[in-house]
């Protein structure tokens, strides 16, 4: 598969180089089309557990029914099964599940977790989501834009909301592989400034250009518009607040009129219809919405290949 990735943890877009990124992509390519590396069941054998302190449709299925698919089983561990920090400590868990299985994936609230996750573990560490980053929707997302456009390398692609844990991915993967990213947000709502520190230094070496603004007007030419939810989970007592600020932060015929027209449409979902997108630019043919949900698996697979395989 040419570049070695086995026994690496995976919790930041940086963690891989813009090389091992295409790697990973090309074998998802290869995953989707029934071509796996290493046979139709590659991960025979191998366990996946997989911790949840915040509930998913899309990340537990997409990672449960993908590691099947490789030949491998999987373990849901739910925030009653194990509670991480409080009935033991995050380091006993790690070790312990290392004992058991070949690889972790958390979907956890703090970022520190995973890190804290990967520091203990001698198996591979997937970050599922944590508050900071979203490194395994930016494959799948990564992923879908290829199918679309052929290429990442020079796109302009628009964020439009909450400068969120998506938006951090992106702004980090983008400048990676060079690819344009603007993050389009309301004032007071932008990206990390660490973060947006760090993105910009990476795209020094790929001349990607990374930009927060609150110009809507941004998405001139874009080929690629992408938004999420303007609350995300752990947010709920902001919503109301949010949904005042954030009116005009949405992606529908109008953001869309600036855009290129064959411009890629993306959201991560669950999608609120009316608030962030509205269900009309959902549908349309330039949306890949559905195309994102369906690659976190081909993605997260070719990913849990290289990592486990």
């Amino acid at each position: 598969m040419g570049v070695k990735l086995k026994g690496r943890h995976f919790l930041s877009m940086l963690d891989f180089t813009a090389e091992e990124i295409k790697a990973v992509l090309n074998t998802a390519r290869k995953v989707k089309e029934g071509k796996e590396p290493g046979g139709s069941k590659p991960l025979k054998g191998k366990t996946l557990a997989m911790i949840f302190q915040k509930p998913s449709l899309r990340t537990r299925v997409s990672f449960e029914t993908g590691m099947t698919r490789l030949g491998g089983h999987a373990i849901y561990l739910s925030p009653n099964d194990i509670s991480l920090g409080k009935r033991e400590t995050t380091e006993d868990i790690a070790i312990v599940l290392s004992r058991y299985v070949d690889v972790i994936m958390a979907r956890v609230f703090g970022h520190d977790i995973v890190e804290e996750l990967a520091k203990h573990s001698t198996v591979p560490v997937i970050n599922g989501l944590s508050d900071l980053e979203h490194p395994c929707q930016i494959m799948a997302d990564f992923q879908t834009i290829i199918e679309r456009k052929s290429r990442l390398e020079g796109l302009n692609a628009c964020f439009i909301g909450d400068g969120n844990n998506v938006a951090h991915s992106l702004m980090l993967g983008a400048a990676r592989v060079g690819m344009n990213m603007t993050v389009i947000c309301p004032p007071g709502y932008e990206p990390s400034k660490d973060v947006t520190k760090r993105a910009s230094e990476a795209a020094k070496e790929t001349a990607a250009k990374i930009t927060v603004t609150a110009d809507l007007k941004a998405t001139k030419d874009a080929d690629v518009v992408y938004t999420d939810v303007w609350a995300s989970m752990g947010q709920e007592s902001e919503a109301a607040e949010r949904k005042k600020v954030f009116a005009k932060y949405r992606i529908d015929a109008e953001t869309m009129r600036l855009a290129d027209p064959e411009a890629v449409i993306l959201h991560c979902l669950p999608a609120h219809y009316g608030d962030e997108i509205d269900y009309q630019t959902s549908r349309l043919p330039n949306s890949a919405i559905f195309d994102q949900a369906e690659n976190r698996m081909h993605a997260q697979n070719a990913l849990m290949i290289h990592l486990v395989g």
